[in-house]
């Protein structure tokens, strides 16, 4: 029997793909956007309130009625802390309140959150765990911890669960797709150490069925998942996964240090406060990208949710690359 599934973030790289997916089981779906937010093309019978996070009417309207709410809204890029705070904190508190004036018997509330909540890992090869106490070293992951926070509080009284996925990559997806341009340049440029780093990643169909099986499952309430690959992977296995669809022979590799991100990261981020827009790069931003392990693992979610990605990193970035192609980004 279907459910009435309200989605937030629909408009953004992994909330269309679940929008696709629900649609794809028979379920009935009905999305909240943003007064200035372009719905695209939606599946048939999608049902759209808008209104902003702060319109307690409207998220009112939006959460009545509906069995599952997937909170995939939130914002990556802020000026400084404040911004996080109204993309992803107030939205997910005033969502809980209205939660529990309109719609007390909601099957589900799930938030997807972020691997950058919990911080990095001290090694690369398990990563960190679920039981590990969080260390954000940046105003994104901080905030999307705090709304965590809140999450947790309310879990007495509504059905919780929270997911954290690490990079997600796949058709439509606009932040990996630059390290794909640069390879099909010949050039890759990171920060930090290359050879040191290594990263968990997930392609974005496994993730949205990973997000599912979380929503999903009653072992779930309560409790916190990174929904990921089975390994992590290093940029050497990155390059050696596209050489084959991008076809390139040499390539360059510039591993900016540290000390060097950072000033860029002051440099470029002071720009953004004066201007009063997201800078690309700031130093908060910086002390995410010289990290060296942003590694999780996925040893929980398969225990409890019987989830294991199933695209391997060679397959999803031939997919993912193809796409590229035939949009024409790449």
């Amino acid at each position: 029997m279907s459910e009435k599934i309200l989605v937030t973030g629909s408009t953004g790289f992994i909330g269309a793909r679940m929008l696709r997916s629900l649609a794809e089981e028979g379920e009935m779906i009905r999305i909240f956007l943003r007064p200035e937010s372009v719905s695209g093309v939606l599946p048939e019978g999608v049902e759209v309130v808008r209104g902003s996070f702060s319109d307690l009417d409207a998220l009112g309207r939006a959460v009545r009625g509906v069995d599952r709410i997937l909170h995939l809204a939130g914002l990556t890029k802020a000026v400084d802390e404040s911004g996080y705070e109204a993309g992803n904190v107030m939205p997910v508190r005033n969502l809980l309140a209205v939660i529990r004036e309109q719609n007390p018997t909601l099957k589900r509330f799930l938030f997807v959150s972020s691997l950058t909540a919990a911080g990095p890992a001290s090694e690369g090869i398990y990563g960190v765990r679920e039981s590990d106490l969080p260390n954000p070293v940046s105003a994104y992951g901080r905030s999307k911890l705090r709304a965590e926070t809140l999450c947790m509080e309310s879990s007495g009284e509504i059905p919780i669960t929270i997911v954290r996925p690490p990079a997600v990559y796949g058709p439509g997806d606009r932040d990996v797709l630059q390290v794909f341009q640069m390879l099909a340049g010949g050039l890759l440029v990171t920060a930090g150490s290359s050879v040191r780093q290594r990263f968990s990643m997930i392609y974005v169909d496994d993730l949205v069925r990973g997000i599912m099986s979380a929503a999903r499952s009653e072992r779930a309430e309560g409790r916190i998942y990174y929904i990921t690959s089975l390994q992590s992977c290093s940029w050497d296995e990155v390059i050696d996964a596209a050489r084959p669809v991008l076809c390139f022979k040499k390539l360059y590799r510039v591993s900016l240090p540290k000390p060097l991100v950072f000033l860029v990261g002051m440099v470029i981020g002071a720009g953004g406060a004066i201007s009063g827009k997201p800078a690309l790069i700031n130093r908060d931003k910086a002390n995410e990208l010289v990290q060296d392990y942003w590694v999780c693992s996925p040893v929980q979610a398969e225990h409890d949710l019987g989830f294991t990605a199933g695209i391997s990193l060679t397959e999803g970035v031939a997919k993912t690359i193809s796409w590229y192609r035939h949009k024409g980004w790449l």
